[in-house]
């Protein structure tokens, strides 16, 4: 899952910075399988860092992580693997 071609949404590439969809592509490649195919990510700014709170339903996970990022945005994000490609796109694009 999430081993086939990479999309973005306008509202991905237009609002959220480059470096930061590279660090929520990375965190899914690095999290334990079994991975769920809908991911969610909620950006927020704690402590003048980027945090992102990042969790699937099935089977259940969830990790938080803070980041020193130039630009710090907050957003809800979904990944979505449809087993022929992954969509990066803000929730209120779904």
């Amino acid at each position: 899952m999430f081993n086939n071609p990479r999309y973005a949404t306008r509202g991905i590439t237009e609002g959220i910075p480059v470096l930061t969809q590279i660090i929520l592509w990375n965190i899914i490649d690095t999290m334990p399988e079994p991975k769920d195919g809908f991911q969610v990510f909620k950006l927020s700014k704690r402590n003048n860092l980027q945090a992102i709170e990042h969790h699937q339903e099935i089977p259940e996970y969830r990790k938080d992580y803070e980041i020193k990022a130039d630009e710090i945005v907050t957003a809800k994000i979904f990944v979505i693997d449809d087993s022929t490609h992954s969509t990066m796109l803000l929730a209120e694009e779904y």
